[in-house]
Formats: C-alpha cells, structure tokens, sequence
C-alpha cells in the first residue's frame, strides 16, 4: 500500500499540503522588500522602481541576464514592495532555492519580512543599496545585513550612487562569477586580553566591569522588536552572561501611566522648555503641523516614562513605539531626549521626590538592544569618571565630501539629548515629525550637533556571543549653506550630525559595520584615549568580543 492509500485508509480526511513542484528559474532573482507602513510604500515606490530599471538595464546591456523579479506589484496599494513578513515568506516559497538573489534597497525596508526566506535561500545573496540620503538604500542594507549576521546567514555587500561607477560594477562583476564579494574589514582589531594591561584605563575598566556583573544593569524595553530589525533584539542568555538582564515592559502600561500624569504638570512640563528657549514651531492644523496638545502628550510620556525607570531600578529604558503607538500617540522622540539630558525638567515620582536630578536617564531609541548595550556601558563609565554621560545613537543616514573631506551625515529620528546640540535647549528647534512615519506629530529635538570629539560603538551578536565595536570621531559644525545642503538632502525635520571616524573609509564602515544605528557620546579630546581604552577592557570584563575599529589605533597607556 503506498502513501496515499496509508494515509487515507488512517486519516480519511487528511490533506496535507506538498511542497511546490514549479519555482521561479531565472539566471538571478530579484526582490524589493519594503516598509511596513503603507504611507512609505507609496510614496517611495518610484525611487525603488527607477533603481530597479538601472539595475535591469545594467544586467541586460553588461551581461546579457534577463533579471527576473520574484515578488509582486501591489495594484490596490500602488507599489511592488514586499509589505510582510507573510508575503515574504511567499514570496521564498515560489522562487529556486539555489538562484543567484539580489535584494534590491533604495529605502527603508523592515529586515524581518524577508530574514526567514533569506536564511533558508542557498543560492549566492546581494543586499545592493543606493547610497542618497533622501532614499537612503544603504540604511536599509546595513540592517538587514546585520540582521543576516544575528541569524547565521552569509551574503554580499554593495552600494552605489548611481549603479554606474567602476566600484559597483567590479563588485557586482565579482559576485556573478564567484558569488561572494570580498571587502577589506581589517580596520577592525580584535582585541585579545590583556588589552591596556597595568594602565589606569585598564584599571578603570576592570573594576566597572566587575562592579556591573555584581550589581548588574537592568535594561528596560516597552514591548521588543521595532520596525523590523532582528539584529536589535538579542538572546536573553546574551544578556544576562553580560550583566544586562531584561525588564520587559507593556506599551499598553505606559498608555495607562500616561493618563494618571495631571494636565499642571504636563503644562509644567512643557513651560520648562519654552523658558529656556527652545524654538517649537507651534502650528493650528495637528494633520500636518506641530501643535501644543501634541507635545503636552509628549511630556506625559517622558514623565510617565522616567517613573517606571525608577519603580523598576533600570538603569536605560525603551520604548519601541513604531509600529505599536504610532496610531495612538504623538512621537516618542521628545521623551526620549528630554529624558537622556541631565538637564531636564524635574520630574516627581508619585511621592512628589524628583527623579534622577541632573542626570540623564539612558532612553535606547526604537527599543534596540545593540544601541542599549554600549549606552549602558558609556553612561556608566562616562558618570563614574565625572564627565558628561549623555549618550545617542544616530543612523548612518549618508555622507558626501566637502573641500575635499568625507563627512558622514549621522541623522536620528528627533531625539538627541539637548547636550549633543550646539546651543543645547537654547539651540533646538521642535519640528513636527514628518506624516508619512508619524501620523499623530509630536515634537523633535532638532538643530546642528555640536563640534567635538566623540567615542562611538556598536553592539551584536553571532551565536550567544556579544561582539563590540569601538571608535573614535570628531564631529563639526559645517558652514550653514553645507550643512543645510545635507539636511535638505536627507530629513529635515530631524537632528545632524556631520563627522569624520578615525582612520575608517566610507566603504569600510558601509563593508564592516552590523547595523543601521551608531551610538555616540561626546568626551573631552585630551581624556579621549583612557575612555576607549576603558571601555574596551569593560566590555571584555563583561565577557563580550571587544573590535578597535581604525587601521592606526594602538594603547598609547599599554606601559605601566
């Protein structure tokens, strides 16, 4: 008796599904994955759309590949973006398993529509990205590359202005004949133990480290898992092995502890910053324009916000917002920078104490582990050693060169603490945030950042391993037409940050780099070699994979 008739003659009923016979062949596939908000879908089709015809011109005219797309075009909706994680998977399901694949990113995509399609594909994987910053591709492309790395799953890297110059073309010679492309990384340094030995940064660092797995460091999320990005949500076990356990937290609770904050001190809340003097451009209509009842909202939400902080002992808190609050409240973003500045309006507890006075209260913007780790990690060593301890993370949002120098344009989402702005509260301006993401407004914290010396880092994971890396930049204030030139270029409503990172090239960053997001903090220039060097041998302490990013970094404290 065969399959069927056993099956039958036990199940008379059974139907199980047979996996599909027919899939998509082509000499190389194509997808273009996308956002989950409908808004961004449409209004950035277009862009997606003419990058996808330069690529298929490309494949034609250079060698002769008919390049064939896997997922559809969505007539109701107006755009041939993969909107889900479902239709990803769908998606995968219909094309060859072993075809050569190219993901096409001129936008902001959210990784995990197609992360599981990706891991089980065989065939050779091309994440290829646009490098604007109006339609920045390349976004997109460092987290879903990031992402990959957090699920196991190799692929290629390339990113292009135009899909014209000799280096898109060598890359994308080199990934049809050998179906990997190879980039220099080696401006990232392992660092082995011993790091810094018998130097007060050494010394530093240890006895932080120790002190954090003893006292540990409760990271404090409002729902996980924000706008797609798998490489920000890290094992539980990884965290606790470093001393970072996780409070999880409801959005739904934040909502409810939203409304037990009183009108007054909303009003109140609000009066603080106008007296210092930041610039919100107030407006009647709330569908596009910023309005008071907007931003009212957003005090509540820092209030309400600062005191789960402190009921739950955290040392940083999250809030995931998009996609959960988005339809509900104004952004999440004034909160949160108001809230990561030591100086902000003082807020009670129910028993009328104020919490944290002059001190930040670390806000991990869009809930990401990676970003949550080393704002912990700097926020305690920058306040243990008396220096400023405000900490950000920014998107690598673009860079382009200016008299003859490469600056990164780093841009967040509204929510730099007032600290990292030249001029501080005096010099922020409340923009509206753009509809398209924020339907219901809400203030930013926007203006040009401030010059200075930076130490940056980033955190991910490859197994149960946490990996860090760790550099130095300088940030400047680029002349107002250059600078308003990159705003314009990329969003602006929301804060810039225009710097130079030590002895890393553009491509290198873009070839190396595990994430959409950078953290930052400010240090004085002379301190800038102890607190790198400290917070190396802090994280090693901790037990996570410390990588010295810059070609000429070396310990100049390795001497006792």
């Amino acid at each position: 008796m065969g399959y069927q008739e056993q099956l039958q003659a036990v199940f008379p009923t059974a139907n199980i599904p047979a996996v599909e016979s027919e899939r998509l062949q082509a000499d190389v596939v194509m997808i273009n994955n996308g956002d989950l908000r409908l808004s961004a879908n449409r209004q950035c089709w277009p862009v997606q759309r003419d990058y996808e015809d330069r690529l298929t011109h490309v494949m034609q005219d250079r060698y002769g590949i008919g390049l064939v797309k896997a997922n559809r075009f969505h007539d109701a909706d107006e755009h041939g973006f993969v909107a889900c994680q479902a239709e990803g998977n769908n998606t995968f399901s219909s094309i060859d398993p072993d075809a050569p694949l190219i993901v096409l990113l001129t936008v902001w995509q959210y990784s995990h529509h197609i992360a599981a399609g990706l891991v089980h594909h065989r065939g050779p994987i091309l994440l290829l990205a646009n490098f604007a910053g109006t339609w920045p591709g390349l976004v997109g492309m460092l987290n879903l590359a990031g992402s990959l790395t957090a699920l196991g799953r190799s692929c290629s890297r390339l990113w292009s202005a135009d899909f014209d110059d000799e280096f898109f073309l060598q890359g994308l010679d080199q990934w049809l004949q050998a179906g990997e492309i190879h980039h220099d990384t080696s401006y990232l340094q392992a660092i082995e133990p011993g790091y810094a030995s018998g130097s007060l940064a050494a010394e530093v660092g240890e006895q932080l480290g120790k002190y954090m797995l003893h006292k540990k460091e409760i990271m404090g999320i409002y729902d996980m898992f924000c706008m797609g990005m798998v490489n920000g949500v890290f094992p539980l076990k990884s965290l606790v092995r470093i001393g970072m356990p996780l409070e999880p937290m409801s959005q739904s609770q934040l909502l409810a502890d939203m409304q037990q904050v009183p009108q007054s001190l909303r009003e109140e809340c609000l009066q603080y910053y106008i007296d210092r003097g930041m610039d919100f451009r107030f407006g009647e209509n709330p569908e596009d324009e910023l309005t008071r009842e907007q931003v009212l909202e957003q005090c509540a939400m820092m209030i309400a916000a600062a005191r789960a902080w402190k009921k739950f002992g955290c040392t940083a808190i999250g809030i995931q917002y998009q996609q959960g609050l988005k339809d509900c409240y104004p952004a999440s973003d004034f909160a949160e920078g108001a809230l990561n500045d030591s100086d902000r309006f003082p807020i009670p507890d129910e028993n009328g104490d104020i919490i944290a006075p002059g001190n930040p209260i670390p806000c991990i913007n869009e809930v990401d582990m990676g970003t949550g780790i080393p704002q912990i990690l700097l926020c305690r060593l920058l306040d243990s050693l008396g220096l400023p301890s405000e900490t950000t993370l920014h998107d690598i949002r673009w860079g382009s060169e200016f008299e003859g120098t490469f600056y990164w344009d780093f841009e967040v989402s509204g929510n730099v603490p007032f600290s990292h702005l030249k001029g501080g509260i005096a010099g922020a301006i409340g923009n509206r945030q753009p509809k398209m993401y924020f339907p219901l407004g809400g203030s930013t914290i926007s203006g040009q950042c401030k010059a200075g010396r930076f130490i940056w880092a980033r955190a991910h994971y490859e197994n149960l391993d946490v990996h860090l890396h760790v550099g130095t930049g300088t940030a400047y204030e680029l002349p107002p037409e250059e600078f308003q030139r990159r705003l314009d270029a990329t969003t602006p409503e929301w804060p810039l940050m225009n710097v130079t990172l030590d002895n890393v090239t553009r491509d290198e960053l873009m070839a190396g780099h595990q994430s959409n997001h950078i953290t930052i903090a400010y240090i004085p220039e002379e301190q800038a070699d102890v607190v790198r060097d400290a917070l190396v041998v802090m994280g090693q302490t901790l037990g996570i994979r410390v990588w010295l990013a810059g070609r000429q970094l070396h310990c100049l404290l390795c001497a006792p």
